[in-house]
């Protein structure tokens, strides 16, 4: 069976490596094989074992130091310089069995969705395997401008790596249970949240609340929680849901 490749992108902040450690805890539980991989290389901690880490070549000091850069000017050289490791990666994950494959990407979301060495990467490791999990940040989202710019920001990952996309509400925990029926609701029934947008009046929000909605590109969230592990079943569910029509994994195995 083909390894399917889960990419953890949105914003900083947004929970990325802990959500990745939390679905790798649940697969454990599920005795579901996967591989780690970490591809940011500024990255101080991780709290789960990377099988795969961009620190093993280089770190973000490395950068730093060889091309006489700061921190922001490293970060950029950094996600070009994964390009060069494609091979490497590639044959590390080939040498496994693991049906899975999650990884971790950059903290700021432009250093994998608008850096062409991503698509590059993508397009080596297998597009017809790979699905974006794209968090939204539960702060942001509160409102109905920030909910729609999350979307448009998840909208564009989508038109840069042309692969499927599960949308996330991370750190759904630390929402009120009225915020958090808030955001699903409009992420359900795009209706509720023009009505919302109607109440700020900006009438740019309302033109590209039309133009998403037009392109169809409204999906409901699905809450999660990296903390509690609330959410990882209906994730891996989305999953099954994009490769295998809802079958699930286990039953095709076994």
């Amino acid at each position: 069976m083909e390894q399917i490749f889960v990419y953890f992108t949105g914003t900083a902040g947004s929970g990325k490596t802990y959500m990745t450690k939390a679905l790798a805890d649940w697969f454990d539980l599920k005795k579901l094989d996967y591989l780690t991989v970490n591809l940011d290389p500024g990255a101080d901690f991780l709290p789960y074992s990377a099988d795969i880490d961009v620190r093993e070549w280089f770190t973000l000091e490395d950068i730093m130091g060889r091309y006489n850069v700061g921190p922001n000017g490293a970060q950029i050289i950094g996600a070009d310089l994964v390009s060069t490791l494609i091979d490497d990666i590639r044959d590390e994950i080939q040498l496994s069995s693991s049906e899975y494959v999650l990884i971790d990407t950059p903290g700021q979301l432009e250093l994998f969705t608008l850096r062409e060495s991503s698509r590059v990467l993508v397009n080596a490791l297998n597009p017809e395997r790979s699905v974006m999990v794209y968090l939204f940040d539960p702060v942001v989202s509160k409102t109905p401008s920030g909910f729609l710019s999350m979307l448009f920001m998840a909208s564009s990952a989508v038109f840069r790596l042309e692969i499927p996309q599960v949308l996330v509400l991370s750190k759904s925990d630390i929402l009120s249970e009225r915020e958090l029926e808030r955001i699903v609701e409009w992420s359900e029934d795009p209706e509720t949240l023009y009505d919302s947008l109607n109440l700020e009046r900006k009438t740019l929000n309302l033109e590209l609340f039309l133009l998403l909605k037009e392109a169809g590109l409204f999906r409901p969230l699905i809450p999660a929680s990296a903390l509690t592990g609330y959410g990882m079943e209906d994730i891996y569910d989305a999953i099954q849901e994009i490769f295998y029509g809802g079958d699930d994994l286990e039953r095709i195995l076994f």
